[in-house]
């Protein structure tokens, strides 16, 4: 009697994500891009500012340039000798007088303090100062903010309108960025139409929808992947092969949904393995559990270095599906692209208005929202196929293994904000 085969031990999502992030391998290619249109992608050198900002001591306030001293008193009086708007260069300012001053502008030669306007009173070419400063307050200071030679930008970075700005804010009209990641992506399954070719009346037994296709999509699109579909591929596996082909010539990554589970009888393992390698892992976590990785050749008939397509095959259920792409894939992708910071999400504590009774053996992430008493609330159906809960929930709740939850109980929860840029 033959011994029983042992199942291998399910990998921890840490595990599996740790597996992905290092075989990563970013793309290489660097384009120079106008800064307007840098946002989303990741910056390939470090960035330096060429001037101080700001390049001159200026105010930050409407109001009136004065020397401290000249204002000890608390209502002093004034001679409005000079008017500087923002763009405008003045004079020195004379003891005994104040320089009507507007938010960007010059401090004056001569001037210590800036006095808002609201504690102030102009009466005619005078004005009477109810404050006593001190000095330098409501002034901005050359370089306060950054320092010629200082690096504002790191490689590495992905840039939001924030960093854009702050390019910008130096003179940066363009920047090196790695150029896009190219993502392929396409479905399998005879069961699979696409909305608008079938009415749902006329689907025929054993039929659905192709949602995965929209939703992935989204999130390629949403994290600045160039997309190509491939659609829905023939259940064959010379149909599937043949697709693999086409798709690593030019791509970076593949990306495919259903036929992962173990025992499942479809064409994406062999087709795999004919075009390049393949490992199937069970992760210990709900919803999800399967995940395909490996690599597809780009020419198996051509030279040995012309390289190799990541390879990524999702669950087909729709939900699982979406969470193992927000889980495993972005932060992979991420990589990919050239960030080296924190790919992964940043979760946060939140109190649980639920009961969750019973603890699955797996890592769970329970759809959620937040609800005006500042707590999260469960969506009551937590399956796998059940996709109206991720457009219900504000994001996921990160549930270890074996944990029971009573309301009450603090709890990571992942915004969707977090996960979907």
């Amino acid at each position: 009697m033959s011994a029983p085969v042992q199942k291998a031990p399910m990998l921890s999502v840490r595990e599996a994500l740790d597996l992905l992030l290092a075989a990563a391998r970013p793309v290489e290619q660097v384009e120079t891009v106008p800064t307007l249109e840098a946002n989303g992608r990741v910056l390939a050198a470090d960035q330096l500012a060429t001037i101080d900002v700001p390049s001159a001591d200026n105010t930050q306030m409407d109001g009136y340039a004065v020397r401290a001293a000249d204002c000890a008193s608390g209502a002093a009086t004034l001679k409005v000798s000079q008017r500087i708007p923002a763009g405008s260069v003045g004079h020195a300012l004379e003891p005994g007088t104040a320089a009507r001053i507007f938010t960007g502008a010059l401090i004056p030669p001569g001037a210590d303090a800036v006095v808002m306007q609201e504690q102030a009173e102009a009466v005619g070419d005078s004005v009477t100062i109810h404050h006593a400063p001190r000095a330098g307050e409501w002034i901005r200071r050359k370089g306060e903010d950054i320092g010629a030679g200082a690096v504002i930008l790191a490689a590495g970075a992905r840039l939001r309108s924030q960093e854009l700005g702050l390019a910008a804010s130096v003179g940066l009209a363009s920047l090196p960025v790695r150029r896009r990641l190219r993502v392929a992506v396409f479905f399998t399954g005879d069961e699979l139409t696409m909305p608008g070719d079938v009415p749902p009346e006329a689907l025929k037994p054993g039929a659905i929808y192709n949602s995965n296709r929209f939703t992935l999509r989204g999130l390629l699109e949403n994290l600045g992947c160039d997309v190509e579909d491939f659609g829905i591929v023939p259940d064959s596996l010379e149909a599937t092969r043949a697709t693999l082909r086409a798709a690593a010539r030019e791509h970076d990554l593949i990306i495919t949904s259903g036929g992962v589970s173990v025992g499942e009888e479809d064409h994406i393992k062999p087709a795999v393995q004919a075009q390049g390698r393949l490992s199937m892992w069970q992760i210990a976590v709900k919803p999800g559990k399967p995940l395909a990785f490996g690599e597809v050749r780009r020419d198996v008939d051509a030279d040995a270095d012309a390289g190799a397509a990541h390879f990524l095959g999702l669950p087909g259920n729709p939900v699982s599906s979406f969470v193992t792409f927000l889980l495993f894939v972005r932060p992979f992708l991420l990589r990919l692209q050239g960030v080296t910071g924190r790919v992964e999400p940043q979760g946060y504590t939140v109190r649980a208005d639920f009961d969750l009774p019973k603890g699955d053996r797996r890592n769970e992430f329970l759809r959620a929202r937040l609800n005006a008493a500042g707590g999260l609330d469960l969506f009551p159906n937590q399956s796998s196929g059940v996709l109206t809960s991720t457009v219900w929930g504000d994001g996921l709740v990160d549930n270890p293994a074996g944990n029971r939850i009573a309301a009450g109980d603090p709890v990571r929860f992942i915004p969707f904000a977090e996960l979907q840029h």
